[in-house]
């Protein structure tokens, strides 16, 4: 237990420095012939390696009657390749006591393997061999129809609440349809789906060119560099994607709805507001705002609405709610909350004691003790995270994907510790007003017949 505080120490000190307010991940970039972009974090404290690809497509690619490609092609991409037939990326990650995953957001779709370090270039072969030679082909997309529209069914429309999350919120937050269509894409898309289409979104955006890899962890600089160059450094680039345009117009009145959810046993609701542009001062101060309001046991919106009114039974939000952190998020993006809150409280009476809360922090400001606790927690939260080589990986390459440079951590991580007291006041009286919010109201409701989609 001793060895395990002092190197959990250690890290930490190598990561955080001396500076509170200061963070560091060591990395070196370079990119391949082919566009690929690579980071190298090196870290010997622990044998042990993250392999991480992320690809600049997400949700918000998607053209209109082609919804759910984006986590479509995430169950696709575990589907085999030519040199490793379906099923064996699991057995051969798992079998050398390493794991794995995959994940679709808004705005990238990432894959990831945590190995011991002397496995790197099967991890390596692995993404390379799919990045290469994906298996499309007609049986494999059935099966992946299938299991994700079983999945849509299992995890969000017999799930309370989470229709109205991922389809309904969407179309109320946003005016774009590049934001606003459903984010899981509809049954109907998804059954359209043809061996040509996803072979067009496997070229397009599946190619060196529009990724990022990072590696994290023990490894030794130059037996990587000729590892990545062997595996990945003849995949032929392709054509840059065109991006979509995803402005939306200004907005100075919200809006509110009404859904009736059939699985729902109390009601919820979804309160939100347009975010100012990320990197931005205010962009840090509604960050901190957010923390004051529900970050532990003593946040405001658990000490007032939970304990105190009892109103509220549970709650969640942040900048980039519900699909992404505020890092994980594209402009434009989103401030919201959600609350499931009692049935003798309506609708409006928790809007008003949220808004209440709001309304506080912008007239009188945030005690100075108050605001270093809750930095205190952020910066513990943040030093715990970065302790696994694959949060190390991830977040160097979500900022290279979205910002072009991952030491736009450490600008956030810095920045986002200045803040005060009165930049606070200042972005919630700019950004969180009543006029501006949307509100979208979740009853409980009757069952629906039997039946459904096909």
């Amino acid at each position: 237990m001793k060895k395990t505080i002092l190197l959990l120490a250690s890290v930490t000190t190598a990561l955080f420095g001396a500076a509170s307010n200061d963070v560091h991940i060591p990395y070196e970039k370079y990119k391949l012939p082919n566009g690929m972009r690579v980071l190298l974090s090196k870290d010997t404290s622990v044998p042990v390696i993250a392999v991480y690809v992320i690809y600049d497509v997400g949700a918000r690619a998607e053209e209109k009657g082609r919804t759910g490609f984006a986590h479509l092609f995430e169950h696709m991409m575990f589907q085999g390749s030519a040199n490793v037939p379906k099923g064996e990326h699991f057995k051969n990650v798992e079998a050398n006591g390493g794991s794995m995953n995959g994940s679709t957001h808004p705005d990238f779709t990432d894959y990831f393997e945590t190995m011991p370090s002397n496995k790197l270039g099967l991890a390596l072969w692995l993404e390379s061999d799919r990045m290469r030679s994906l298996a499309i082909t007609a049986d494999n997309l059935k099966n992946q129809q299938e299991a994700v529209k079983q999945e849509r069914r299992l995890s969000f429309d017999n799930q309370p609440y989470a229709t109205a999350i991922v389809d309904k919120w969407p179309t109320l937050a946003f005016s774009n349809f590049q934001s606003s269509h459903s984010l899981i894409g509809s049954f109907e898309d998804l059954n359209a789906a043809a061996v040509e289409d996803v072979a067009k979104f496997f070229k397009t955006y599946y190619a060196p060119n529009n990724a990022v890899l990072v590696i994290a962890g023990d490894f030794q600089t130059a037996d990587a560099k000729k590892l990545v160059q062997q595996y990945f450094g003849d995949i032929p680039a392709q054509p840059q994607p065109k991006r979509p345009d995803m402005t939306e117009p200004e907005r100075t009145v919200g809006k509110t709805e009404t859904v009736k959810d059939p699985h729902a046993q109390v009601p919820g609701l979804i309160v939100g507001w347009p975010a100012p542009k990320r990197h931005s001062a205010d962009w840090y101060a509604l960050g901190m705002l957010d923390a004051l309001l529900t970050a532990g046991q003593s946040s405001r919106l658990q000490l007032n609405l939970v304990k105190g009114k009892q109103s509220v039974l549970q709650f969640e939000s942040n900048l980039g709610w519900p699909f992404a952190s505020a890092q994980d998020f594209k402009d434009p993006g989103l401030y919201a909350a959600f609350f499931v809150h009692k049935p003798n409280f309506t609708a409006q009476q928790i809007v008003d004691q949220y808004q209440e809360e709001i309304d506080r922090i912008a007239k009188d400001g945030v005690d100075v003790k108050e605001l270093e606790r809750v930095k205190s927690v952020l910066r513990f939260g943040k030093a715990n995270n970065l302790q696994s080589a694959i949060e190390r990986a991830k977040t160097l390459g979500i900022y290279e994907l979205i910002d072009g440079n991952p030491a736009m951590f450490e600008q956030d991580f810095t920045e986002g510790f200045k803040v005060t007291s009165t930049q606070i006041q200042a972005a919630a009286k700019k950004y969180l007003t009543a006029t501006r919010r949307d509100v979208l109201i979740i009853q409980p409701a009757p069952p629906a017949p039997a039946g459904g989609a096909k």
